[in-house]
């Protein structure tokens, strides 16, 4: 499906470029766009043993906040709850995996490049 408005295909950018970039750094996607009821996991993926729940987060480079600002408390209880949501699913395929969540930034300039940079443990596991 398309995104119907400008500021949701910068964020489909934001998530094409930043796949791109798990891929070049080895890591394997196994879900994209995850959902369960009202919680979505941007991106899951694997590498050497850990199974990454990673969170995209797309600005404009003029917006009045970061990308980094808006993983806010609720936000991060949201991945956590998707998380517990996909183990639940899918947690033998995943057994004795260790789990981490990244958040990938992704800053948009009004020339269309894109800044990207991985954090990794982002979120602490708080479970």
């Amino acid at each position: 499906m398309l995104p119907t408005t400008d500021k949701a295909h910068i964020g489909l950018l934001g998530e094409e470029a930043a796949i791109d970039l798990l891929r070049r750094q080895g890591l394997r996607i196994v879900a994209r766009n995850w959902r369960s009821g009202s919680y979505e996991l941007d991106i899951v993926a694997l590498q050497r043993g850990v199974l990454y729940f990673i969170e995209v987060k797309t600005r404009r480079a003029a917006s009045l906040t970061s990308p980094e600002e808006a993983l806010t408390p609720h936000k991060i209880r949201s991945l956590q709850h998707a998380a517990r949501a996909f183990l639940a699913a899918n947690g033998a395929r995943y057994d004795g995996y260790d789990v981490q969540f990244d958040l990938v930034t992704v800053r948009h300039n009004d020339l269309g490049e894109l800044q990207l940079e991985r954090i990794e443990q982002a979120i602490e596991l708080g479970w």
